[in-house]
């Protein structure tokens, strides 16, 4: 792939680096990568995958930018209040990156269409803020056998990992087998969460998926990374891949995508004033 001037200078930072190089940089351009949420994980993944230059960015959300998002969110902006936040998001990419094809879906990803969708990807990432489309993505990615970049936080706590098990790594549910009864966990308005937490699990996410369009370095695949932001630490954890998981196991009871009906932050409907 040959570099006009501008790209040179604009991925010369990349460029340099022996382990990305030209070649590397060249696989960035040509990658698709899709983000599952346009919020407080999204929202730094998608500026630092786009500022990586990933050629193709997907992305799905259903809701619109509200002045409580701006808190963590920063992706959007006040001027943006009311607007689909994949719309917004699309807005700020293009000025960030005009190398960046964005291809944004307002709406939920259900059980009807996300294998479709995650299909034309070559990473998938997941800002997503509650169970029922976590457990659905996890297993729309087993079964189009896409590696899954995962993350979660709750108030001060974050999580990231990558779960690929078509190369032989756990998946989501040999973590978590099934999602937790309704009222256990609180919601994101319930709980709260720092701001600046979500801007570290969403890079970490963004450095996963790069890592991993690029064939380098040693993602966090069957293992757990988990930060303490009020204690500053970072602990990585071993995850087994589990012989009984229901969805990739030995002997599977889970053949087709299973839906959760369960209300969250994320499925509540929203009215979009712009």
């Amino acid at each position: 792939m040959d570099f006009n001037e501008e790209q040179i200078e604009r991925y010369s930072r990349h460029i340099i680096l022996p382990e990305v190089g030209g070649r590397g940089q060249a696989k960035l351009l040509k990658s698709r990568v899709f983000v599952l949420g346009a919020g407080g994980l999204g929202s730094p993944a998608l500026l630092y995958l786009a500022a990586a230059g990933v050629g193709t960015i997907g992305m799905a959300d259903g809701d619109c930018v509200d002045l409580s998002n701006l808190q963590r969110q920063v992706i959007h902006n006040t001027d943006r209040i009311g607007v689909p936040k994949v719309h917004s998001a699309k807005e700020t990419i293009g000025k960030l990156n005009p190398d960046v094809k964005v291809v944004p879906f307002h709406g939920r990803l259900t059980e009807e269409n996300i294998r479709e969708t995650v299909r034309e990807y070559d990473v998938v990432l997941d800002g997503s803020d509650n169970f029922p489309t976590r457990f659905l993505m996890n297993d729309a990615c087993f079964f189009e056998e896409k590696p899954l970049v995962s993350g979660s936080m709750f108030r001060f706590d974050g999580q990231v990992s990558v779960f690929h098990p078509a190369k032989g790594f756990p998946c989501y549910r040999c973590l978590y087998p099934e999602p937790p009864p309704k009222g256990l966990v609180p919601s994101c308005q319930e709980a709260g969460v720092l701001g600046a937490l979500a801007g570290v699990i969403g890079v970490l996410q963004a450095v996963e998926a790069i890592k991993l369009v690029l064939g380098i370095g040693d993602p966090l695949e069957g293992h757990l990374m988990v930060f303490d932001a009020l204690k500053m630490t970072f602990r990585k954890v071993r995850v087994r891949k589990d012989p009984e998981c229901a969805l990739c196991g030995e002997s599977p009871t889970i053949t087709t995508l299973k839906a959760y009906k369960e209300e969250a932050c994320e499925l509540r409907p929203a009215t979009c004033e712009k």
